[in-house]
């Protein structure tokens, strides 16, 4: 149930913005971890908003451009490929996260952040586990990481159309995992994630 119990007690608290983050793209095998930090006006409904998992394709872009319109400061961030194999992906996405939130033009003093870590951030900062289905905050985030990552998928398909990326995002699905086998990784593949490929190799 989305409420803003937990941004209006930051507000009671002294605090004067505050932001939802959260990302997208953890799990693929191929392209960059996409972050966003969303501050909305607090008590602001937007219909159907949710965490973002939870809705289709067609109700993201809506909401999408909707929170754009509506937030009083939004940032959308990134980790790159050659960052999740240098630090690994949880390390990538904190990156991610820190960036949006130091992008946002009107600067947040304390960060809502969707997941169970929340160090090394410059601003007062929370964990929030199942934050996306909880504050609108990170929902709003949630969704403007998902579908920026989802658009920059259908790039990715662009330029390296035998993975089959725009259908499926990146993730190890059935499709993308042969075309692995069959056609060798590529430079936007997370060298990380796709160690199997050795080790089928070698074994």
């Amino acid at each position: 149930m989305l409420d803003y119990q937990l941004e209006n007690e930051l507000y009671e608290q002294g605090y004067a913005q505050v932001c939802g983050v959260d990302e997208a793209g953890r799990g693929p095998l191929c392209g960059p971890v996409v972050a966003a930090a969303c501050i909305l006006p607090c008590g602001l409904v937007i219909p159907g908003l949710n965490d973002s998992k939870k809705l289709s394709e067609k109700k993201r872009e809506i909401l999408f451009e909707q929170i754009k319109n509506e937030a009083i400061s939004y940032s959308i961030a990134c980790a790159t490929v050659e960052e999740i194999d240098e630090y690994n992906i949880l390390e990538a996405t904190l990156l991610a996260m820190r960036r949006a939130i130091d992008g946002l033009d009107i600067k947040a003093d304390f960060a809502l952040i969707d997941g169970n870590v929340s160090r090394d951030f410059q601003i007062d900062a929370k964990a929030v586990i199942s934050g996306d289905a909880t504050s609108p905050s990170i929902a709003a985030a949630s969704i403007l990481a998902k579908v920026t990552r989802d658009h920059m998928c259908v790039e990715l398909d662009a330029a390296y159309p035998q993975y089959g990326i725009a259908k499926h995002k990146g993730y190890g699905t059935k499709v993308h995992m042969q075309a692995l086998r069959e056609y060798g990784p590529s430079p936007i593949h997370r060298k990380q994630f796709i160690r199997f490929l050795e080790k089928e190799k070698h074994g």
